[in-house]
């Protein structure tokens, strides 16, 4: 197999030495080229087309966001983020995955030979995946999914679900490359009372807060990144803290939330197996397990635990995937009821709430 060509833009000459390093005397990625602006960037790719593009997203003259919504638009071509995570650039960060990247990076530190390493095997996993990936065309400057609500303006009126149930049902959620995107689109097409939602999305510590916010103010459910000890209710999106797992668990007839550390489960923290396991131990066949996007397993064997367990199971189609990693592992395991491509999910889910 050819290795992966990957062409970095990042106004930082260090930065730029920096991910050189960590990408050289590799057999399966070559680093074909790096650039200080889009503008070099531009001309270089014309003459030899990168597989990945890694691309930082705060650059002066040409910034990161408004190229990559140029390439997204002409030729897309899979594009990981790789950004300071702080309160601006995770914002923007997020605008970048809304406009098609397919993943998130924090720049690697410097200093520490151990960090540096750590950062080299998350870089080089990110890579592969967004290798895979198939990024389709946007229009430059679209509109996102959904417009976001005005702070403090009421949530619109729940449309179509039976919200007047005796039996808390809960769905759980598991999702990596390419989810942030999935799963907006699923989200934004509930009702505010759809059923108690937990996700466990693949993403960078003190992340997942920003992007909570984010769906927050585009969703009629009310979204928040996860705390130890929240209830899931109706109405409610909770969604795993970075470098924290998350479980499901009952108690007098309410679900909970369980956030705590550990070691990492098939490479991941969160992983979507420990959340899908607990939600098999504690909900049994009351629960809806669904898979989306993503490179790997994680999650393929907590849903065949779910599905075993007399739980509905839905696994994102191969069509609309980006990455058709996660659900396929699920699929091969014979632990999925249902293959629905994306934008039919959102209604199964409002399905699974309806059963008696």
């Amino acid at each position: 197999m050819p290795a992966i060509k990957v062409y970095v833009v990042d106004d930082s000459a260090v930065v730029r030495q920096t991910l050189a390093h960590m990408l050289s005397g590799l057999a399966d990625v070559e680093l074909i080229g790096s650039a200080p602006n889009p503008l070099i960037a531009i001309e270089a790719m014309r003459k030899m087309r990168p597989d990945v593009l890694l691309l930082d997203i705060e650059m002066p003259g040409m910034d990161g966001l408004t190229f990559l919504r140029q390439v997204m638009s002409s030729d897309p071509i899979p594009t990981v983020i790789c950004s300071t995570l702080g309160a601006e650039g995770g914002r923007v960060a997020l605008d970048a995955l809304a406009a098609g990247a397919v993943a998130v990076l924090a720049k690697p530190k410097f200093g520490l030979k151990q960090h540096l390493e750590e950062s080299r095997q998350e870089m080089i996993q990110t890579l592969k995946a967004a290798a895979r990936s198939r990024p389709r065309a946007r229009a430059a400057g679209a509109a996102p999914a959904a417009a976001a609500r005005p702070a403090g303006s009421p949530r619109p009126a729940s449309i179509g679900s039976v919200h007047a149930l005796a039996v808390n049902k809960p769905v759980v959620i598991g999702s990596s490359t390419g989810g942030t995107q999935a799963l907006e689109q699923v989200l934004t097409a509930l009702p505010a009372d759809a059923p108690g939602i937990a996700i466990t999305q693949h993403m960078p510590e003190k992340f997942t807060a920003m992007y909570a916010t984010r769906l927050d103010g585009l969703c009629a459910m009310r979204v928040r990144e996860a705390r130890d000890g929240d209830r899931l209710e109706r109405g409610l999106v909770l969604i795993a803290p970075g470098g924290r797992h998350m479980q499901l668990r009952r108690a007098a007839g309410q679900y909970y939330m369980t956030v705590a550390d550990g070691p990492p489960v098939n490479r991941h923290k969160p992983s979507v197996d420990v959340l899908f396991r607990s939600a098999a131990d504690c909900a049994g066949a009351n629960v809806l397990g669904i898979i989306l996007t993503g490179m790997g397993d994680d999650g393929a064997r907590g849903m065949k635990t779910l599905h075993d367990g007399g739980a509905r199971t839905i696994a994102q189609n191969e069509e609309t995937c980006v990455v058709f990693g996660m659900p396929k592992e699920a699929i091969k395991l014979q632990a999925v009821d249902d293959i629905l491509p994306l934008e039919s999910i959102a209604r199964a889910i409002l399905q699974f709430d309806a059963r008696a």
